[in-house]
């Protein structure tokens, strides 16, 4: 027996199909830059927009606390944003990402309470890689490898110290890819 949806359900089932079909083909990964724009309509009425792009970071072969809110600044500017919410999102097992007020100390304070927390020696189990490796594995359980800030009349919400930041302690991967998506409110 198959049961048909109608109405309210039926609506949202097909919202949910047209927004499957929003998938961007992201293969290439040899892009530094990469831009994707999804409308999802519903009855010829356009129900949200997201615009994605990804950038490269070059992290180098220190730990570093990268900012992005620069970056992320020149992306909502170019999406045209409005009011909505903007997703970070850092797709490696080995960095992770943070709000916090940079240029004061406090992203050096972050890498020192990392050593201090995470410390770069033999105690982990995952090893491969430079000496002390296997804590970068367990960083994104302290600095997830996602964020999200609301966006008001094109602006990041945050507060007046706040940064959106990268967080890398790999000293084995030199380049990280950051994807920006922002969804229309």
């Amino acid at each position: 027996m198959v049961a048909q949806l109608v109405g309210p359900v039926t609506e949202i089932a097909s919202l949910v199909v047209d927004a499957a079909r929003c998938v961007v083909d992201d293969s290439d990964r040899g892009r530094a830059w990469s831009h994707s724009t999804c409308a999802v309509t519903h009855q010829g009425t356009n129900v949200r927009t997201m615009f994605s792009t990804e950038i490269e970071v070059r992290t180098g072969a220190e730990p570093v606390v990268h900012d992005l809110t620069r970056e992320i600044e020149k992306f909502l500017a170019s999406a045209g944003a409005g009011d909505g919410l903007l997703h970070v999102w850092v797709p490696h097992a080995t960095a992770g990402l943070v709000v916090i007020e940079t240029g004061a100390g406090s992203d050096d304070d972050l890498l020192r309470a990392i050593d201090e927390v995470l410390p770069r020696d033999d105690r982990w189990i995952h090893r491969h890689g430079s000496h002390g490796h296997g804590r970068d594995h367990v960083l994104p359980a302290f600095l997830p490898p996602y964020a999200s800030v609301p966006v008001f009349d094109g602006a990041l919400a945050t507060g007046t110290w706040q940064s959106v930041c990268l967080v890398d302690t790999n000293v084995d991967n030199p380049v990280r890819h950051v994807r920006f998506s922002f969804l229309e409110g």
